[in-house]
């Protein structure tokens, strides 16, 4: 119940304001497409190496009857690493006859498939690929 419109911001408010988490605080980027967030982790050493697999890559392998080998999810992982080192954001990473779209700064794999099922071995949306 307000008695008198005020043109001060209520506590409430302020922490709203104030406190709240702004997502466009941690979208903020450098020149290179890292965002503030991305670049503070890599420095202080918390850049998380698990491989993530998207709804959207888990469904494609279990449609697709793919299985990873201990030693291919390795592989993926040391292509993933690579691939960061290198600077590249969205990247193929193929592991024997698999190819995997990843995301290198989320370690997230976007989509999976085997040979036969790149009909025209045409990927797009990356900016670098990794053969391991």
């Amino acid at each position: 119940m307000k008695l008198q419109q005020s043109q001060f911001l209520s506590m409430n408010e302020l922490q709203e304001q104030y406190l709240k988490k702004s997502p466009k605080a941690s979208q903020t980027t450098n020149s290179q497409g890292l965002s503030f967030e991305e670049i503070w982790k890599q420095k202080t050493g918390e850049v998380n190496s698990e491989i993530r697999f998207s709804k959207h890559a888990s469904n494609r392998l279990a449609d697709r009857n793919l299985t990873l080998s201990e030693n291919q999810l390795n592989r993926l992982s040391e292509g993933l690493k690579k691939a960061g080192e290198k600077g590249i954001r969205e990247s193929l990473v193929m592991v024997d006859q698999l190819a995997f779209i990843v995301n290198v700064p989320s370690n997230t794999v976007i989509t999976a498939m085997d040979q036969t099922q790149a009909r025209e071995n045409v990927f797009t949306n990356i900016d670098g690929a990794v053969i391991v």
